[in-house]
């Protein structure tokens, strides 16, 4: 007889928003995503950091840690008798509007589960996902959802079923460019407006409905012009994303059908109907912030309709 001692896990990176539906929308990505990986500890139940390579040295080390805060919360879900050894590879930069914090959350408590042979569901899991993001960027199902059930997500609360799949048109591709400049999600919370006029909230809500309509109808272009009619928060967030108008200019000129800012920034999201045009449009982007000295990175990718994924697992005899 074999037994599990460890288990790799894969969490997408995730774009929240899209653009006019703040906290409210979310989808994941193909690439890039953070790894975790889970190993029996000792008899205290209880999840202890081993190590995170690829962070630079920026994230805490102790129970503060996103993947031990969801972890740790899993581990009394499930009335653990031993602890765990987590490993975080952080393939998401931190601050960057990709749902970084999240995806190490999803990862740790997908694999933490998994060692102890799945005996919860993944609607099961999502309270121990969101109690690590709420550690760092509050108690919300936006970038933790589409990590966690992969696809387009319509968060309406914090419980399962109120987490709604929506379709992913066929021909959705996205170009990214995430410039080398920190976007904490806190600054971009504080600087939202605390009240917003009648007239303004009409025409949000008529976007997000326009951006599900888009969806439902498969129309990519409509679906663009949607999520770019955020007149709340993008307007607020906008002098803390580099060139962001310019941004915007250059990858529709290269045949983007429209951009947004990823989550809280500074990540750009365009819009596109091919792979061929997503990676035309990542490069434009890319060459505009290198021209103008600000280091990037840029790709292009997919929605991944499957979210968190094992990756590898140990077993021994």
């Amino acid at each position: 007889m074999t037994a599990i001692t460890r288990v790799d896990a894969f969490a997408p990176a995730t774009v929240a928003n899209l653009g006019v539906g703040f906290d409210i929308l979310g989808l994941a990505l193909q690439a890039p995503g953070d790894i975790v990986r889970a190993e029996w500890g000792g008899d205290d139940p209880c999840a202890a950091l081993v190590a995170i390579e690829g962070d630079n040295g920026l994230l805490p080390r102790d129970a503060k840690n996103t993947a031990i805060v969801s972890a740790n919360h899993l581990l009394k879900t499930l009335k653990a008798r031993r602890g765990v050894n987590l490993t975080i590879y952080k393939h998401l930069p931190l601050a960057s509007g990709l749902g970084s914090s999240a995806a190490s959350a999803v990862a740790a408590v997908v694999a933490v589960n998994a060692l102890f042979g799945e005996p919860l569901t993944r609607a099961d899991l999502l309270p121990s996902c969101l109690e690590g993001e709420a550690a760092v960027s509050g108690y919300h199902a936006d970038n933790v959802a589409p990590a966690l059930f992969g696809g387009i997500t319509l968060v309406t609360g914090t419980s399962a079923h109120q987490i709604l799949q929506l379709p992913v048109p066929a021909d959705l591709h996205l170009a990214l460019v995430t410039p080398d400049v920190a976007v904490p999600t806190a600054l971009a919370r504080a600087v939202l407006p605390k009240e917003v006029p009648l007239r303004t909230l009409v025409a949000q809500t008529a976007g997000v409905a326009r951006v599900i309509d888009a969806l439902y109808r498969g129309d990519i272009p409509s679906l663009a012009a949607a999520m770019e009619s955020d007149s709340v928060i993008e307007p607020a967030r906008a002098h803390l994303m580099p060139r962001l108008a310019e941004m915007r200019l250059i990858a529709k000129n290269a045949g983007a059908y429209g951009l947004v800012i990823s989550g809280a920034g500074p990540t750009l999201c365009a819009v596109c109907a091919s792979a061929a045009a997503a990676q035309r449009i990542a490069e434009a982007m890319k060459k505009h912030y290198d021209a103008a000295g600000i280091a990037s990175a840029a790709r292009h990718t997919l929605v991944a309709t499957g979210g968190a994924v094992i990756l590898e697992t140990g077993s021994e005899k």
